[in-house]
């Protein structure tokens, strides 16, 4: 009896001890930490995502979700935090299907932690985290590649572009590439207006989450659906810096950040991942304000030793078009008709075509229904591809895929988007000078190397003029947002061009007043290749606009307008641009009157960071004409 009462008193105490022990070896891990001044380190800041404060001294970490801390001011403590994830590794909580112990939900921070301190595993056992293992044994990781679908205007999340980056699986070839998962962020909103989600993107109004997904939907998402050209960036990561990276990923979870348009948005982000895989990469710090994707691959394809292959995946309407190039308007016909089933494929207009022939036209017509039915455009069923298929494979004749060219300047190889611009010039008879800032991104006269042609993205475009004989420099123009979509039609492709900008500029009043007033500007468009040319070299195009202006100056404080555009856009060389556009709009609402506007742009590029610009225009508002001519060096930074 008396050795069972013991036995019982050592147990009812051992829980104790225990404690005890655990307090003393948290205590010990705490002042070794401090000693190594590890809260410091780039690798705990980056587990983190710490960044300084713009103004004023200390850190916040951009994590907006509290159960991504473990310190209740973790958020803006660095060694708070790294002391209390210390003290929640001691925890032996049992993993389930919805419960994680900390040691596998941190997982990153756990074995960075055991790497720098040198864990005891009796005094600190590792908890196997089976969950986490079953995970990345399912992605079978080998390499990392940074992928960049292009801009699509239509989409308001990818206005300027995408970033993802693909986990590629041992032994993953050409035909199971699109079995790989993927790993993106973006803003958790179903919104399909480009306008509203710009605006509540610039205030942090949406959360955003990183998602892993398989990667195949994604590629259906951009090539198929949405028409981008997508470019892959091969990382040079070692298998630890990738176990990192994917550790980082699932300690992540559901962890949200509070998703902004320009700086904290899916490029931002993923550079964050890629630091965690190898600390010394600093490349969130050279985007302080602003993060656009094409700027962001390039810090990416800058950084010596990173990238090792640059692949270029062009969509399915890119391989439409490069077949369409080599067709007469005959056989292009036929292949509609098939794609379209307005014809058979038993039709004798098709076999009385040489075979070869006749296979260019079957595959472009299964592609052309394809992409059709992935867009939305068409109800094609399998049953009616299987039908163009299955003639196609009738003849024997070697398949007649296209060589689509690889573009001669990829997106880190463009211009760079920030731009200044000084010029000088006369505006109804007056002299000025005029500096010009546009912190971003492009427009229709830059040099489309890099870019997607016909696609104008402008945040912030400031002009500040100086008048000779004034003595002060003041504010011409401020445009927070100026978006263009010029996307030609053809027979195949019937997309809708449009245009919207809003922001402050001057206005001439009948009594040579010019205040500055708020206008709100856009509208739909149609645009079309002039004849004998492609792929936007030159086009003419027109839009329906309506205008507000807004300001005390108008008789009720407001004029409503609307009118047509109409204007013809061309390259003479690879150097010269030419845009040649007219604008006539009735303000019949407020304050009635007429403006109308003639212009011509001409750019000539010096270099692919400068160029020469000029602008000549006739402008009448009210019943006064002005003509203005201004010249500018404009250089991108």
């Amino acid at each position: 009896m008396p050795g069972r009462w013991i036995l019982l008193l050592i147990i009812s105490w051992l829980p104790l001890v225990v404690f005890a022990n655990d307090n003393a070896y948290l205590h010990e891990l705490v002042g070794q930490a401090r000693e190594k001044n590890l809260a410091q380190r780039a690798e705990w800041l980056n587990l983190l995502h710490y960044k300084p404060y713009v103004y004023g001294t200390g850190m916040r970490s951009l994590a907006d979700d509290p159960a991504f801390f473990n310190a209740p001011d973790g958020k803006t403590d660095a060694a708070a935090e790294l002391e209390a994830t210390l003290a929640v590794f001691f925890s032996t909580a049992e993993e389930t299907d919805k419960v994680q112990n900390p040691q596998c939900r941190f997982i990153a921070r756990y074995h960075w932690l055991k790497e720098e301190l040198h864990f005891d595993p009796a005094r600190l056992p590792e908890q196997p985290c089976r969950r986490f293992y079953q995970w990345r044994a399912s992605l079978d990781p080998n390499e990392i590649t940074l992928v960049f679908p292009a801009a699509y205007l239509n989409n308001p999340a990818s206005m300027y572009g995408h970033t993802l980056l693909r986990i590629d699986a041992k032994d993953q070839d050409e035909r199971t590439r699109l079995l790989a998962y993927s790993i993106s962020y973006a803003a958790g909103t179903d919104e399909t207006s480009g306008l509203i989600f710009a605006v509540r993107g610039l205030f942090g109004g949406y959360p955003g989450v990183f998602a892993i997904t398989p990667y195949y939907l994604k590629v259906r998402e951009y090539s198929d659906i949405e028409n981008r050209d997508v470019w892959e960036y091969q990382l040079t990561l070692t298998p630890s810096e990738i176990d990192r990276l994917l550790m980082h990923t699932w300690e992540l979870g559901p962890t949200h950040f509070d998703y902004y348009f320009f700086d904290e948005n899916c490029a931002y982000h993923l550079l964050s991942l890629l630091e965690v895989a190898r600390p010394g990469l600093k490349l969130t710090d050279r985007f302080r304000w602003w993060a656009i994707p094409s700027d962001t691959v390039r810090a990416v394809a800058e950084q010596s030793g990173l990238v090792k292959r640059v692949v270029y995946r062009p969509a399915t309407a890119t391989i439409i078009r490069r077949r369409l190039a080599d067709m007469e308007d005959r056989q292009s016909g036929l292949a509609r008709g098939l794609a379209e089933r307005k014809m058979s494929a038993a039709d004798d207009r098709l076999h009385e075509l040489p075979l070869q022939e006749q296979a260019r036209i079957l595959e472009l017509a299964y592609d052309y229904a394809t992409y059709r039915s992935a867009s939305g455009r068409d109800t094609t069923t399998p049953a009616q591809t299987h039908e163009l298929l299955l003639a196609r494979s009738r003849l024997e004749v070697p398949p007649q895929r296209p060589e689509v060219p690889v573009p001669a300047v990829r997106p880190d190889q463009g211009h760079k988007t920030s731009r200044l611009a000084l010029g000088l010039g006369s505006r109804g008879g007056r002299r000025f000078e005029e500096i010009d800032l546009r912190p971003t991104y492009h427009d229709l006269m830059d040099d489309d190397g890099g870019y997607t042609r016909g696609a104008q993205i402008e945040f912030f475009n400031m002009r500040w003029r100086h008048y000779r004989g004034d003595d002060s420099l003041r504010l011409e123009e401020l445009t927070p947002l100026n978006i263009v979509s010029l996307s030609p039609r053809d027979d195949f492709f019937t997309p809708v061009s449009w245009k919207i900008n809003i922001g402050w500029t001057r206005k001439h009043f009948a009594d040579n007043d010019e205040p500055l007033i708020f206008r709100a500007s856009g509208g739909p468009g149609l645009a079309f290749n002039m004849p004998g040319t492609h792929e936007g070299k030159s086009v003419y195009y027109g839009y329906l606009e309506a205008a507000l202006d807004a300001g005390k100056r108008f008789d009720r404080d407001y004029a409503v307008g609307a009118g047509p555009v109409a204007g013809w856009l061309t390259d003479i060389s690879d150097r010269w641009r030419i845009n040649l556009y007219a604008r006539s709009l009735r303000y019949g609402l407020g304050e009635a009157h007429n403006a109308r506007e003639l212009t011509l742009e001409q750019r000539y590029s010096l270099s692919q960071q400068s160029a020469l610009h000029l602008r000549l225009h006739r402008k009448q508002e009210f019943q006064d004409y002005r003509n203005a001519a201004e010249i500018s060096l404009q250089y991108y930074y």
